[in-house]
């Protein structure tokens, strides 16, 4: 009976939810159908019921926190379980070794393993010898060997002729005729020697050197070769062009791509922009403009070129041209135009490493005690600490000077000068060129000083100005026999000619130009557009 009412209750469900929802429910009835005395009974027809309306299989991503989603949860976290219970282990499964080779066994598999050098690899060797195998009372020599060794960064000169089989004595000896040509500190890292070693009267002694030869310097090779029984030492000279290198083009839209495309190390450039940067700032020079460039250049016989510094550099723009040369003066290297003058731009710096204690202008005077103008600046600093020169000049005076005590004077270009009082020691001499930064005196307290300070004085054509705002530009100007020989300097320079590789350069720099004009052309129509 319960069977017949429960297949017609689904039969009426089958009949109103469609086809789909009858067959779901008479699949349900199937699974579900009690089995005998249990099915006649309401309490298996409701536990039928439950299960068959549960759904085991729930969605954690829905409903979260739900009574359906925890049990889900639970039904996950049971199948997981099972399954780690169910996993094997892994255990390692016992191997039965080999034994280790040894003797010649080991030898023969050696040479035939594969190893890295540095572990001592043996791959390519022969095969360990075997019972037929005679060993040799002695083994033949060859009477000459040739080698070559390098000179590793902070290696000895001596020491690298050692570990290429030279005894000690003839290392020393080798040494000792090379420092006689060349300091051995100038032979560079990287330099090659080739060696020829000789025959030895027994294997227990080093081999006799027979001939060496490496280059010592850009314009010298060395050769020490064997002769009449001892090693002498033979210089080889290499003629060298010393005709500086000259590069122009077209300065298009980067002087210094155009520049660089053209041969010109990037070291050069950077001096190129700063020698015309003194007289021409950058932001004026179009893409129109030529640059002129000559630098130190070295050519030996052999082929090999060196770069030196940059001797030249010059700027033409329409009517204008900027011409710079690299001229000494004072100990100093500087840029001077083709008139000869030079320009540098800088401020004076603090005499003394302490502090201010009285500024410019009027004040009462700690000794006189009235008020009365302070053509100075006084910085208060331990006794005996040092005073330098504030900038490059000439000592105009040196020596005691009324209330100043102790007093030097220094005479600048542009008509500066500064003074230091109250010294405790002068260092400085009387018409002595001083450089910026070189001690000239000590501090101390002499003359009119109520302790140890420094005070410092700037004249600008002869009157006192305030220290604290002096900022000025140095003008130099050669003149007499050292404007004669700039101007001849500059002449020869000026007669060294263009690279042959001075075309390509320009094609190079005018298709860079041609490019960049594209560019704004195609923005401009854009915009246009």
């Amino acid at each position: 009976m319960f069977q017949g009412s429960r297949q017609q209750g689904y039969a009426e469900d089958f009949g109103q939810g469609g086809g789909a929802t009858g067959a779901l429910v008479l699949a349900k009835a199937n699974r579900f159908r009690p089995i005998g005395r249990i099915a006649d009974s309401e309490w298996a027809a409701r536990v039928g019921d439950r299960f068959a309306t549960t759904d085991i299989v729930v969605d954690l991503g829905v409903r979260i926190g739900s009574r359906a989603w925890w049990r889900g949860l639970a039904t996950c976290i049971g199948l997981c379980t099972a399954a780690a219970l169910f996993t094997p282990g892994f255990k390692p499964l016992p191997v039965q070794y080999g034994r280790p080779l040894a003797g010649a066994e080991w030898e023969e598999a050696r040479s035939l393993s594969i190893a890295p050098l540095g572990l001592g690899a043996d791959s390519g060797r022969r095969l360990a010898p075997t019972e037929a195998v005679e060993p040799l009372a002695d083994t033949p020599e060859r009477p000459r060997v040739e080698m070559s060794a390098t000179i590793g960064q902070g290696d000895g000169f001596a020491r690298v002729l050692e570990r290429a089989g030279v005894s000690k004595d003839e290392a020393r000896q080798v040494s000792n005729l090379v420092s006689g040509a060349v300091p051995l500190g100038d032979l560079r890292s990287g330099t090659r020697m080739v060696l020829v070693l000789g025959r030895r009267a027994r294997k227990s002694d080093p081999r006799p050197l027979e001939t060496l030869g490496f280059r010592a310097k850009f314009d010298l090779k060395l050769a020490i070769e064997r002769a009449e029984g001892g090693l002498r030492l033979k210089r080889i000279p290499i003629a060298v062009d010393d005709t500086p290198l000259r590069i122009q083009g077209r300065v298009g839209s980067s002087l210094f791509a155009a520049a660089r495309s053209a041969g010109m190390p990037s070291d050069a450039i950077q001096a190129f922009i700063r020698a015309v940067a003194v007289k021409m700032p950058m932001r004026q020079i179009g893409s129109d403009a030529r640059f002129d460039a000559i630098i130190e250049h070295r050519r030996a016989e052999t082929g090999e070129t060196q770069t030196g510094q940059l001797l030249y550099a010059g700027v033409t723009q329409g009517g204008r041209k900027t011409q710079m040369l690299r001229w000494s003066a004072g100990g100093r290297d500087k840029w001077y135009d083709a008139a000869g003058t030079g320009e540098t731009r800088g401020a004076m710096s603090r005499p003394v490493q302490g502090y201010m204690t009285s500024s410019f202008g009027m004040r009462r005077h700690p000794i006189l005690g009235f008020s009365r103008m302070h053509q100075g600046m006084d910085f208060g600093a331990p006794m005996g600490a040092p005073i330098v020169a504030a900038t490059d000049g000439v000592v105009a005076f040196a020596g005691r000077h009324g209330g100043h005590g102790n007093y030097v004077r220094l005479n600048h270009s542009g008509g500066i000068a500064t003074g230091y009082a109250h010294m405790s020691r002068i260092i400085a001499r009387q018409g002595e060129r001083v450089r910026q930064g070189q001690l000239i005196g000590y501090v101390g307290s002499t003359g009119m000083s109520t302790g140890p300070h420094l005070h410092y004085e700037v004249y600008r054509g002869g009157k006192p100005v305030n220290p604290a705002t002096m900022s000025f530009t140095v003008t130099d100007q050669l003149g007499g026999a050292d404007l004669a020989r700039f101007k001849a300097k500059l002449s020869n320079l000026l007669a060294v000619r263009i690279t042959a590789a001075e075309p390509r350069i320009e094609k190079k720099a005018d298709k860079q130009a041609d490019a960049a004009t594209a560019k704004k052309s195609d923005k401009s129509a854009t915009r246009k557009s």
